[in-house]
């Protein structure tokens, strides 16, 4: 993109909408990914548009003259999705963030999608309801980027991923166009009418279309929650737990894992979390619903983990669970406590393995950390196989980086060989496009039709996903 084009899309936009100042352009060269920090990704311009009526002109003037273009939200992303690794315009989407109608009785929000997560959940939480899926950034993503992204989070094995609660999609294509999805004034739960255009844009991470407005299922809030929380001597004890607690017809709200390393991020963090610090893994199992149900799920899991783990113990008391959940959900921040003077950094952070592939997965995840002489800190969303690994290294030292990037093509690769993905909820963005041939086989080669067919100039977030 030269000065020309700059010129043109100033007289589009308007002058303070256009940003070129190098200072704030650096801003949006990152996300949170080791490879945008070893990289500078910087674009040549950001547009940041006031409303979605904003965004066609500028993408069609962009496809006239094909003008690479980013879409943004909070730049919280983990695999370089949000960067712009050939220069081009990137649009932050974070200004379109209102709420547009909360219709309860209809168990459904129309938002803008620079909403972020917590702030809708806080307003719905006041009526009684919950955009259930629930990321661990969730007080700063935004809902353009969970949808892009298909996130999910902690809770996903019983309520699923936002793909399932995505209704309908307001979104500018490659040539300017707006389209609206799932009906123009549809309003229902469920269509059976056309091609599922709605689901091709969740997890597209921008490359197909820009989505300015969503209409999102909501559901209500549980009355009530527990949690047990196990002990185990192994980390493969840990994933025979979670196998024979759904053995025994027991769907938790969440499962998660800490392993050893986690276990001692969290009490350094925060020295009053008392968790077993010899153990080799702690699992978290969360259990809603009506009062009941819960105290005979948490009782039942600890029944069922009681032969195989060190420890067992479980609470329904709103307090304790609120404690006990916390240990869980200081551990990404607290990773690099682990090593004085280390980062932890995002690479090989998000694979996921069928269920009784996970003890074999949390021990490979070791085995590779001994290997290469890197300490890993594993936890994350183990009920559905979901791992965020963990590296921590010196940032000043070209050998542990390098070190570091083989540690996560070791890890992708082990995903891979144990039918897994290497990617559960993050995306793919640069950093894993180089697995998309060896996962998806001839599936890539249809997913490339489809994007020449709605993207023909390839602007709409080129180089990513490995298309």
């Amino acid at each position: 993109m030269n000065q020309s084009h700059i010129q043109q899309l100033i007289k589009i936009a308007g002058q303070d909408r256009i940003c070129t100042e190098q200072a704030d352009l650096m801003c949006y060269a990152y996300d949170s990914s080791l490879d945008s920090q070893l990289h500078r990704y910087m674009p040549a311009a950001v547009f940041t548009p006031k409303n979605a009526a904003d965004v066609s002109p500028v993408l069609k003037y962009c496809h006239e003259h094909t003008i690479a273009v980013t879409a943004r939200g909070a730049g919280t992303g983990q695999c370089g999705g949000s960067v712009a690794p050939g220069g081009g315009l990137v649009i932050d989407l974070s200004a379109l963030n209102r709420i547009v109608e909360i219709d309860t009785d209809n168990l459904q929000v129309i938002v803008e999608t620079g909403v972020v997560h917590a702030e809708l959940n806080q307003k719905l939480a006041a009526l009684g309801f919950s955009f259930p899926p629930d990321p661990g950034s969730t007080k700063m993503a935004t809902i353009g980027g969970m949808i892009s992204y298909n996130a999910s989070g902690m809770r996903a094995m019983k309520y699923g991923t936002t793909r399932e609660y995505v209704l309908g999609l307001e979104v500018v294509m490659a040539d300017g166009q707006v389209i609206t999805t799932g009906g123009m004034n549809c309003r229902s739960l469920k269509t059976a009418s056309g091609y599922e255009l709605t689901k091709l844009f969740v997890g597209a991470e921008g490359t197909l279309g820009l989505i300015t407005k969503a209409r999102l299922k909501i559901m209500p809030l549980p009355e009530k929650k527990g949690i047990a929380v196990a002990s185990f001597a192994k980390l493969g004890d840990a994933g025979k737990a979670v196998v024979e607690v759904f053995r025994h017809k027991i769907v938790p709200s969440a499962i998660e894992i800490l392993d050893k390393s986690a276990i001692k991020a969290a009490t350094l963090y925060k020295p009053s979390i008392k968790l077993p610090t010899d153990a080799a893994a702690v699992l978290f199992f969360e259990v809603d619903g009506p009062p009941p149900g819960v105290t005979y799920q948490a009782q039942k899991i600890a029944e069922v983990c009681k032969s195989i783990a060190i420890e067992v113990n479980w609470t329904d008391e709103p307090s304790q669970v609120k404690t006990l959940w916390e240990a869980r959900s200081v551990v990404g921040a607290a990773s690099g406590r682990v090593r004085p003077g280390a980062t932890r950094v995002y690479i090989g952070e998000d694979i996921c393995v069928p269920i009784t592939n996970v003890g074999a997965a949390l021990e490979g995840i070791q085995e590779i950390g001994e290997k290469y002489n890197t300490i890993i800190v594993t936890y994350g969303h183990v009920a559905d196989g979901n791992f965020h690994s963990a590296p921590v290294i010196d940032l000043d030292s070209p050998e542990e980086i390098e070190r570091v990037q083989q540690v996560g093509d070791e890890i992708h690769e082990m995903a891979l060989r144990l039918n897994g993905t290497v990617t559960g909820e993050h995306g793919v963005g640069i950093v894993r496009a180089k697995y998309m041939e060896r996962e998806h086989g001839p599936a890539l080669a249809v997913m490339r039709t489809i994007k020449k067919a709605l993207d023909p100039r390839n602007i709409l977030n080129p180089g990513k996903m490995g298309l």
